[in-house]
C-alpha cells in the first residue's frame, strides 16, 4: 500500500489516529491491538496511544519491533515520524535486556550481558537492598524473596526482566480433560492459548466473556498435573469452576475445596475467592495460611483485571509457582496494570472479540445507547447539587423507565438483564416490574436458585447489580439493559456486554443497550466506558428515546 492510501496517521508523539470508516480500517485495527491502546473512539476517528508498557507485552508475545514497525508503515497514510521508529525499537529491545536465572551455585540471580545496566540498577536505593553479592561483571545474586518485587521496581525505571529463573512443580496431582460426561474438545484458540502460557511459564490469557477461558485454566491444569489454587471473584462464580472442572476434567468432587466465607475446604484443587482472601483478622491476612497450605504447582487468577492491590502483595511471594492470569479486559481502572505484567507475567495470548464472532464462538452483539432527557424537576436538581452528587442524580433518572418498558415490550419472550450500579434504583426498577432482584445481600442460595431459573427460562427478566458482572454463566441471556454504571469504568462495560456473549442455541444475536441522561456527566462517563468496546471492534449507535420504535431494527 503507497502513503496517502492508508487508514492511519502516526504521529511524533506516539499517538496514531485510525479513520474507521476507511476500508481496511479492520485490518488496521487488528495489527495495533498487540501493541497499542485506544484512548478516544469518537465517531469517525479512533486514537491510538503506543505505551511503553504495550510495547513490552508484544516482545514477551513473541512480536518483534520490525513486525510493528512494517504494521505502521503499511497502513500509514504519510511516512511515519523517523524518530517514533527508532523510539519504537529501542523501547522494545529494554525487554529482555536483563534476565531472572537459576545460577547452579548461587540459586537465583540478576544477570545482562551489558554490566554498564547493573551497575546503573545497583545504585538505584529502592533495588539496590534486593541485591545480594557480585558474581562477575554480568550477574549479580538476587534474593530470593525479592524475585517479584524486584520485577516491579525493574519496570518503574524502564528495565523489565525476562523471568527465566524457572518453576517448582508443585505437588504432582494427577488431572487430565475428559469427555466422560459429553463428547467435546478445545477449540483451537483456547488449545492456543493453553500453549502459549505453558510455554512463557506464567502470564496472561486475554479472551471475551463467553469464550472459554475456565476452558484454558482446566487445559493449564492438565499440563500442570499438579496441585492447584483458583482464585475467583466470589462464591457463585467459584462454584461455576467448580461445575465445569467435573463436567470436563477427571477431578472428582472430593478432590476440589471451596474455600470461601462459607467453607474452609483445603484439597487437591481449591477454589477461593479474593474477598476471603483478602479479609484481615486483627491487622493480619489469616488467608495467607491457604497460600502455604500445599505446595501448589499451578496459581490461577480469574478476573486478573479485578486483582485486589493486597492479592499483588501475596503474589509478589509465589514467583516460583506457575500463575496463570485469565481476562477479558487487561485495563484496569486503578493503572496497576504494570502490576500484573509484573507478579502475574506479561500477555501470552489475545483473541481479538471479532474474530471469535465471526467464527461463531461468541454472539454477534448490538450495542445501542439510548438518551434520555431529565424532566425539568431533575434537571433543576442536577444543576444545584454537589458535584459528588450529579453522577447518581442523572444516572437513576426516573425518566429512564419508559425507555426499559419499550424495550421489554421490543424483546418480550427473550431473557433480559437489567444491569445498574445503585440498589435503590434496582430495587424501583425490580418494584415496578415485579422481577426479582440479585445484589450485594442476596444470599448464595438465593443467588444460585434464581440464575438457575433464568437459565431454564422461566424467568425471563432479572435485575441485578454489578455481582452479576463477573463470571456469572447464564448463557441464554441475549438482551442487558444497563440502566447505571461504576462510573467511567471501561472494564465494567466489557464485562457487561460479556454477559451476553456465550453462544446462544438459538439465533447468535445479543443486544446491549445503556440508557443514558443526556446532557449531564451519565453521558460523559457512558462514552469513557465504551472506548474499550470501541477498541474491540463494537459501533454504539445513538438513539433517543423517543425514536426507540422507529429507530431500532425488529
Amino acid at each position: 500500500m503507497a502513503f496517502g492510501d492508508g487508514p492511519l496517521i502516526v504521529q511524533s508523539d506516539k499517538t496514531v489516529l485510525l479513520e474507521i470508516d476507511h476500508n481496511d480500517a479492520q485490518q488496521a485495527r487488528a495489527a495495533l491491538a498487540p501493541f497499542a491502546e485506544l484512548e478516544r473512539a469518537p465517531e469517525h476517528v479512533h486514537t491510538y496511544r503506543i505505551t511503553e508498557l504495550a510495547l513490552w507485552n508484544a516482545r514477551a508475545a513473541g512480536h518483534d519491533a520490525e513486525q510493528l514497525v512494517d504494521v505502521l508503515e503499511r497502513y500509514s497514510r504519510f511516512p511515519v515520524p523517523q524518530s517514533l521508529l527508532i523510539d519504537l525499537a529501542e523501547t522494545m529491545s529494554r525487554y529482555g535486556r536483563v534476565r531472572l536465572l537459576q545460577h547452579p551455585a548461587h540459586g537465583l540471580v540478576l544477570e545482562s550481558q551489558e554490566p554498564a545496566i547493573l551497575a546503573e540498577l545497583q545504585r538505584h536505593k529502592k533495588i539496590k537492598p534486593m541485591l545480594g553479592a557480585q558474581i562477575d561483571a554480568e550477574t549479580i545474586v538476587v534474593h530470593p524473596s525479592e524475585r517479584g518485587r524486584l520485577k516491579q521496581e525493574l519496570v518503574k525505571v524502564h528495565w523489565p526482566a525476562e523471568d527465566l529463573a524457572g518453576y517448582v512443580d508443585g505437588e504432582a496431582h494427577p488431572i487430565a480433560l475428559s469427555q466422560a460426561e459429553e463428547q467435546w474438545e478445545l477449540r483451537d484458540y483456547q488449545q492456543m492459548a493453553a500453549e502459549s502460557f505453558w510455554e512463557g511459564g506464567s502470564g496472561v490469557v486475554v479472551l471475551p466473556c463467553g469464550a472459554g477461558k475456565t476452558m484454558v485454566g482446566a487445559a493449564a491444569m492438565a499440563k500442570a498435573q499438579a496441585t492447584t489454587l483458583i482464585l475467583v471473584t466470589n462464591t457463585v462464580a467459584g462454584r461455576q469452576w467448580r461445575d465445569e472442572l467435573l463436567r470436563r476434567t477427571t477431578l472428582t468432587e472430593d478432590e476440589i475445596g471451596e474455600y470461601s466465607g462459607e467453607k474452609k475446604e483445603i484439597r487437591p484443587v481449591t477454589i477461593a475467592t479474593y474477598q476471603v482472601v483478602t479479609r484481615k483478622t486483627k491487622g493480619e491476612y489469616r488467608a495467607l495460611e491457604l497460600f502455604d497450605s500445599r505446595d501448589w504447582g499451578l496459581i490461577v487468577y480469574d478476573e486478573v483485571h479485578l486483582l485486589p492491590a493486597p492479592v499483588f502483595r501475596m503474589t509478589s511471594d509465589l514467583q516460583s509457582r506457575r500463575r496463570l492470569g485469565l481476562t477479558a479486559t487487561l485495563v484496569r481502572e486503578d493503572g496497576h496494570e504494570s502490576d500484573v505484567f509484573s507478579l502475574i507475567g506479561p500477555k501470552r495470548y489475545d483473541a481479538p472479540w471479532k474474530d471469535l464472532e465471526a467464527q461463531g464462538y461468541i454472539a454477534t452483539a448490538e450495542c445501542v445507547e439510548v438518551r434520555t432527557t431529565m424532566t425539568e424537576s431533575e434537571r433543576m436538581l442536577y444543576a444545584t447539587a454537589e458535584s459528588k452528587d450529579r453522577y447518581r442524580i442523572a444516572a437513576c433518572a426516573d425518566t429512564k423507565m419508559r425507555s426499559i418498558a419499550t424495550l421489554l415490550k421490543r424483546h418480550e419472550g427473550e431473557q433480559v438483564l437489567i444491569i445498574g450500579a445503585y440498589i435503590d434504583q434496582l430495587e424501583e426498577i425490580a418494584g415496578r416490574l415485579g422481577v426479582p432482584v440479585i445484589e450485594g445481600k442476596t444470599s448464595n442460595k438465593q443467588r444460585e436458585e434464581l440464575f438457575q431459573q433464568f437459565r431454564e427460562g422461566s424467568l425471563r427478566t432479572l435485575v441485578v447489580s454489578k455481582v452479576a458482572n463477573f463470571s456469572i454463566d447464564l448463557p441464554e441471556a441475549s438482551v442487558a439493559i444497563q440502566v447505571s454504571g461504576t462510573f467511567g469504568s471501561r472494564q465494567e462495560e466489557a464485562q457487561r456486554l460479556g454477559r451476553l456473549l456465550r453462544p446462544k442455541a438459538k439465533a447468535n444475536q445479543a443486544h446491549f443497550y445503556s440508557i443514558v441522561s443526556r446532557d449531564s456527566i451519565d453521558a460523559e462517563y457512558a462514552a469513557h466506558r465504551q472506548r474499550f468496546l470501541a477498541e474491540q471492534g463494537y459501533a454504539y449507535r445513538i438513539v433517543d428515546a423517543d425514536d426507540l420504535n422507529s429507530n431500532l431494527p425488529r
